[in-house]
């Protein structure tokens, strides 16, 4: 590799992990997926656009394009099944990076139904980096240029690298989504818990078992009926005047 220019994308690539780490977002989903995908576009040479692709309980979503035809080429290889987002997510080479060249070109027959599309939007080459999390997520970050060949060696070694760490921040607050999500969870059901134990006059391991009876009775989810019992408690509360605590 050559000094000065691979220094500076070093020093950017270290810096926008450092940027997205330091930020209160890697404890929110949503602003860790838009600050990877912005930090990914101004950081590896090359790419003039971009987004994310997740799939979750078998559906493959877009999110946070950086416009509204990236969105819609990432919605348009879900629905055909195929293209170098699918490819890094369903089948990733050992390196996690699918690249396409040149898709009016060489590329072209590997994603016949696809190419077209990209070409007709503008876009010539894409670079597709597989995001290793856990089971229940995959991703890919997705990095698009009107510019055929436009990806060199130095931009798929740096996109490579972005993706571990983009990876792992990915990880981190997907975990840390779901681990709020079950503390809230935890917290209504202790508010249900608390509601039932007052008004039958019951012990906590009863007033958890109603709950859990009325879930399998009305097969709704247990936080929903808790859900559904502290608003309806509230509701009356409101209503004739007293304070529900």
């Amino acid at each position: 590799m050559t000094n000065g220019h691979d220094d500076q994308i070093v020093v950017a690539l270290r810096a926008a992990a450092r940027n997205l780490a330091q930020r209160q977002g890697i404890r929110d989903l949503e602003e860790t997926l838009h600050q990877i995908v912005a930090s990914a576009v101004e950081t590896i040479p090359g790419v003039d656009a971009g987004s994310l692709s997740m799939t979750e309980q078998g559906r493959i979503d877009t999110r946070h394009p950086t416009s509204d035809a990236i969105g819609k080429l990432d919605h348009t290889q879900s629905e055909l099944g195929e293209g170098p987002c699918i490819s890094a997510i369903e089948d990733p080479p050992e390196s996690g990076v699918v690249l396409a060249q040149d898709l009016a070109g060489t590329d072209a027959d590997r994603w016949p139904r696809f190419a077209p599309h990209a070409v007709e939007a503008g876009y010539r080459a894409l670079l597709s980096i597989h995001l290793a999390t856990d089971g229940s997520l995959r991703a890919a970050l997705n990095l698009y240029s009107a510019t055929p060949n436009a990806f060199d060696d130095h931009s798929r070694v740096f996109a490579g690298l972005f993706g571990v760490q983009a990876g792992l921040l990915l990880y981190g607050a997907h975990q840390a989504h779901h681990l709020r999500r079950a503390v809230d969870n935890r917290d209504l059901i202790g508010r249900a818990k608390g509601i039932l134990a007052e008004r039958f006059g019951v012990d906590d391991d009863a007033a958890f078992q109603m709950l859990v009876k009325s879930s399998q009775d009305t097969n709704l989810k247990l936080t929903a009926v808790a859900q559904w019992l502290t608003e309806s408690t509230g509701t009356s509360a409101a209503r004739s005047g007293h304070d529900p605590s």
